[in-house]
């Protein structure tokens, strides 16, 4: 016999998952492009944008964990946390000289080996990991991400929602009723997403050209101007132009058709160079961190480690680009394989170039973590963390390295760790997720109850985090603070669902 109480659960949880998949097909659907399907390895410019007032509140604070979340679920996010913080730290490097810096952006890189990028509603900003492998240098990723901000603090989707509604409004509605009925059957994979959303939206893209023409233009003004405040080359967007050119040359076919009717002019390309050439001409420092960044995304791309191999083999015979670039990606290669014995050699050349360099050292660490060194591999990361301890791509790693062991003692430590990184990041689900599971370890069911329902909030899931915040009340071994700390968060969730989740009865006699 079926549990009512059990199947509302899982008609809202069904609910739930539904409104994460409407939300990001919506959002996508209402861009200036679609999204390329997976296997699609074609060109397509940085040209979508958005605005944080596109969505209600309540739904603009969830959406970039349902973006994340939806991502995550289809296997499409590099989840690293190496490449996680780089790029963070480059975005809020530019956000930080924007109108926008008060405003929280969201940065990804997706699992998609074409070349795009695009801006999505809250502040959510995506790089397919194609792009980054393409560019040649950091100042022509940092472009795109700026033409990408650019696009957010200028509200060009909320500008263009007018346009957007008056050209293709049924093909919206009829998109979202489909995604609605894939989304509540749990049967929309990523492919069927991305088609319907290529087929909604692709129907009333050639009606948007001379409208984003606009968009492009302006987006690639004030992104020149973030570049060169923040310290990167501002030719860094005419050189990335310049890179789409020669990489749509060495496949020896011409551009796609949308290539061709995108504004991608001669005179766009110059407009940017002329822009550039506006600002103060100075050295500006190499960053060598890209070089090592991008060689692990290719790494984590590659269908095999044995593909990765040869790649930097290659490079390294051929003495073709950074030679301690090289080494560090075939290095993570070898580790990944389990070919540890290879990979010590291009570790200690890379520690004696430089042995303070974190990177450097993590890598250490992951190579001794392979060869299971775990007590070795731990007391680098403790270094590390003792050095760093505000890095959240130090501390999580040191956290992954102590639940390696078998010792509740070591998750006790990595507890610890991963709550103050939560102080610091609250809406960060892999440190709830990674908490959760070293609370567990550690024999602390409570402080993994907690992090489950923080898990739950961060997911947009409050009614669930409510559950399981009421669940935890229930235990008798609870001392006095816990149930004070749980009880006071219980009633502030419980006022947020009252304000945003009204009962029906109450929300007809509100009207």
């Amino acid at each position: 016999m079926n549990n009512p109480k059990t199947d509302s659960i899982q008609a809202r949880r069904a609910l739930g998952r539904a409104r994460t998949t409407v939300a990001w097909v919506v959002a996508c659907a209402i861009l200036l492009q679609p999204l390329l399907p997976l296997a699609q390895e074609g060109v397509r410019l940085p040209d979508l944008g958005s605005s944080g007032q596109v969505l209600p509140p309540d739904e603009a604070r969830t959406f970039p964990n349902e973006f994340r979340n939806f991502m995550i679920s289809q296997d499409m996010l590099v989840d690293d946390p190496i490449v996680q913080s780089y790029f963070d730290e480059m975005g809020y490097r530019l956000v930080m000289h924007s109108s926008g810096r008060s405003q929280n952006f969201h940065f990804h890189v997706l699992k998609v080996p074409g070349i795009n990028a695009f801006a999505a509603p809250a502040g959510v900003v995506a790089l397919n990991a194609g792009l980054v492998l393409a560019a040649e240098s950091a100042d022509e990723v940092a472009g795109v991400l700026a033409h990408e901000i650019s696009h957010v603090t200028q509200n060009h989707l909320s500008r263009g929602l007018a346009e957007q509604q008056r050209v293709s409004l049924p093909v919206m509605l009829a998109t979202l009723g489909l995604v609605m009925v894939g989304g509540m059957s749990g049967a929309l994979d990523a492919d069927t997403a991305q088609g319907i959303l290529a087929t909604g939206s692709g129907l009333s893209q050639q009606a948007q050209i001379n409208y984003t023409r606009q968009n492009e233009s302006e987006a690639d003004r004030i992104g020149i101007q973030l570049l060169a405040r923040a310290g990167y080359d501002p030719t860094g967007m005419a050189d990335f132009f310049s890179t789409l050119n020669r990489w749509v040359r060495s496949q020896g076919a011409g551009p796609p058709e949308y290539l061709r009717t995108h504004p991608l002019t001669v005179s766009r390309v110059a407009e940017a160079r002329d822009r550039a050439r506006r600002y103060p001409q100075h050295t500006r420092n190499r960053d060598d961190h890209f070089d090592f960044v991008q060689a692990r995304l290719r790494v984590l791309m590659s269908e095999h480690a044995d593909k990765a191999m040869a790649y930097f083999e290659h490079r390294l015979e051929d003495q073709t680009g950074h030679e301690a670039a090289n080494r560090y990606g075939l290095a993570l290669a070898l580790i990944d394989a389990r070919r540890t014995k290879r990979a010590v050699d291009h570790v200690s050349w890379l520690l004696a170039l430089d042995p303070d360099e974190q990177l450097f050292r993590i890598l250490h660490g992951e190579l001794l973590l392979a060869q299971k060194k775990t007590a070795a591999a731990l007391e680098e990361f403790e270094t590390l963390h003792n050095a760093y301890g505000q890095s959240a791509m130090i501390a999580l790693a040191y956290a992954n390295a102590l639940l390696k062991s078998d010792d509740s003692d070591h998750a006790g430590v990595a507890v610890g760790i991963l709550r103050n990184q939560l102080r610091r990041n609250p809406d960060d689900t892999r440190i709830t997720e990674l908490l959760a599971h070293a609370a567990d370890r550690a024999g602390d069911p409570v402080r993994a109850a907690e992090a489950v329902a923080t898990n739950y909030y961060q997911r947009g899931g409050l009614p669930q985090a409510i559950e399981q915040l009421q669940r935890v009340l229930e235990r008798e071994d609870l001392d006095y603070y816990d149930r004070a700390r749980i009880s006071a968060r219980l009633d502030r969730m419980r006022v947020e669902r009252l304000r945003t989740m009204p009962e029906p009865g109450q929300q007809s006699r509100n009207q």
